[in-house]
């Protein structure tokens, strides 16, 4: 399984395609055995409409609009502070007896959130 630096509800801008400039928030993250093909899923962004056939006591139907994936290298980190997009980072640092892995802005140097931290053996 291939790591990313983005996850869940991560606040993100889309940088190319027809949505480019749009922001939203990560809904879901979809995986696939090829690192090439890793999609995210925005909310609000990339919106298409669905027909669905009426199946009687199962479902309604009618046309819904769902919101259709976009391939991750199509989307970057928005930082809400600052109002731009920003590279993140995986950094560790060691606290005492502390073990702390970390997100982090590259411009910065400021903290995102911590991954985990852990007690040194």
């Amino acid at each position: 399984m291939v790591k990313t630096k983005l996850k869940k509800g991560d606040t993100v801008i889309v940088i190319a395609g027809k949505e480019k400039g749009k922001i939203g928030k990560i809904k879901q993250i979809l995986r696939d055995e090829n690192p090439n093909k890793i999609r995210v899923i925005v909310e609000g962004v990339n919106v298409g409409k669905k027909h669905v056939k009426h199946i009687e006591g199962i479902r309604e139907g009618g046309i819904f609009e769902i919101e259709r994936p976009i391939h991750i290298s199509n989307v970057a980190y928005y930082d809400e502070s600052k109002g731009e997009k920003v590279k993140i980072g995986i950094r560790i640092r060691e606290e005492g007896n502390k073990v702390i892995k970390e997100r982090y802005n590259k411009k910065t140097g400021e903290t995102i959130d911590i991954i985990y931290e852990k007690e040194k053996k």
